[in-house]
């Protein structure tokens, strides 16, 4: 089975899975008519897939194989068990992928791509696939970058991937887990409620819970906040700046990293570790 393949039919298993699961236990009343936001989402995707398809398409992977042929990386400089050096592989790709979120948060030009994703006005599982097409080609390029340096193994980084499309939509999925199961899991993975705090209006909490599918991260730097200040219910999702709908179509989303902001800046401004909790 090719990668392509194999990532589709992952993608869609869990796509069904997850939306069955919103369905029967949703966290938040929907607010916005969700066939005009699935369609903007799916939108995005397709031009993002296209995008990658046209351009660098799975260089991760294929670089992954280069390296591993051409005895590239930090890897190959000590001796290490197979097993050990997948896991550390793993967990060293997705704390990359914390550090690439923070830069894409805090250098202005980079935001101004990745506004685009905190602009959904309600957060469901489709707002995992909501990214501008220039992000996803940084993303996979810094990703080809790290994994180069440090001579991860190529099937270690299909895994890495194909758990990274999961944990976006179970993340960003509008669903309640019992409190208990929820405290729990996040000791060790990102769950829905800890992300969505990540998606609210105040910009202390936008610039908290970086995490991508590891929660340790936000713990270990700083960047952790338990729960929003008004709630998981009433809490306000997107950008102030943000707020009409007829701002926000696919076309409009896919120009807006180059237009001016309303005000000045749009970019959250807070000291994101001050105030984690």
């Amino acid at each position: 089975m090719s990668e392509i393949l194999f990532r589709l039919l992952l993608f869609i298993a869990l796509f069904g899975a997850v939306a069955l699961l919103e369905a029967r236990w949703p966290r938040r009343l929907r607010r916005q008519p969700r066939r005009r936001r699935w369609a903007i989402n799916a939108g995005l995707l397709l031009v993002d897939v296209v995008a990658q398809r046209l351009t660098l398409g799975a260089a991760a992977f294929l670089m992954a194989g280069y390296a591993q042929s051409h005895g590239w990386g930090l890897f190959r400089l000590v001796e290490m068990p197979g097993w050990f050096t997948a896991l550390l592989g793993f967990v060293l790709l997705d704390l990359a992928i914390y550090f690439q979120h923070v830069l894409f948060h805090a250098v202005p030009l980079l935001w101004r791509l990745h506004r685009i994703h905190h602009t959904d006005l309600e957060l469901d599982l489709s707002s995992g696939f909501r990214f501008h097409p220039f992000e996803i080609l940084l993303s996979l390029l810094y990703k080809v970058a790290v994994v180069a340096a440090l001579g991860i193994s190529p099937w270690v980084v299909l895994a890495f991937e194909a758990t990274l499309s999961g944990a976006a939509l179970f993340t960003h999925a509008n669903l309640r887990l019992p409190a208990v199961v929820d405290g729990q899991l996040r000791r060790l993975l990102v769950t829905p409620d800890m992300h969505r705090v990540h998606h609210s209006v105040i910009a202390q909490e936008t610039n908290s819970n970086f995490g991508f599918f590891l929660a340790c991260w936000d713990r270990l730097f700083g960047t952790y906040r338990a729960q929003p200040e008004a709630g998981h219910r009433a809490m306000t999702i997107g950008l102030a700046d943000y707020r009409q709908p007829s701002r926000l179509g696919l076309a409009r989303l896919l120009w807006l990293p180059f237009e001016s902001s309303p005000q000045a800046s749009d970019q959250p401004r807070s000291d994101a570790g001050r105030g984690a909790s």
